[in-house]
């Protein structure tokens, strides 16, 4: 499988809203850091918030690793397409830094 290529399969139309749901959430949260530091509000407030906006993130992260593996990484067990695997392999790294 070429690294440019596009998923050979669609995501469910559920697992997309809920995706998008949940980094408009995050993108709220984070809104509401820059208002926040605007205004000058406490330290701790922005804390708070921004502890807010990276479980918001990692949540939405979650979500996309578990629809990954039922789906693509389920069809490259399937095909013993390695690339894939080693592609998810490389993102965990990455997400998980």
């Amino acid at each position: 499988m070429n690294t440019n290529e596009t998923h050979s399969h669609k995501h469910s139309p559920e697992n997309k809203k809920a995706v998008v749901n949940r980094l408009s959430r995050a993108i709220g949260h984070l809104q509401s850091v820059k208002t926040m530091v605007e205004e000058d509000k406490d330290c701790s407030d922005v804390l708070i918030q921004i502890a807010a906006v990276r479980s918001a993130i990692n949540n939405t992260g979650k979500l996309i690793l578990k629809e990954h593996i039922n789906s693509c990484i389920y069809e490259a067990i399937l095909n013993d397409d390695q690339e894939t695997i080693d592609k998810l392999n490389s993102a965990i790294d990455s997400f998980i830094k």
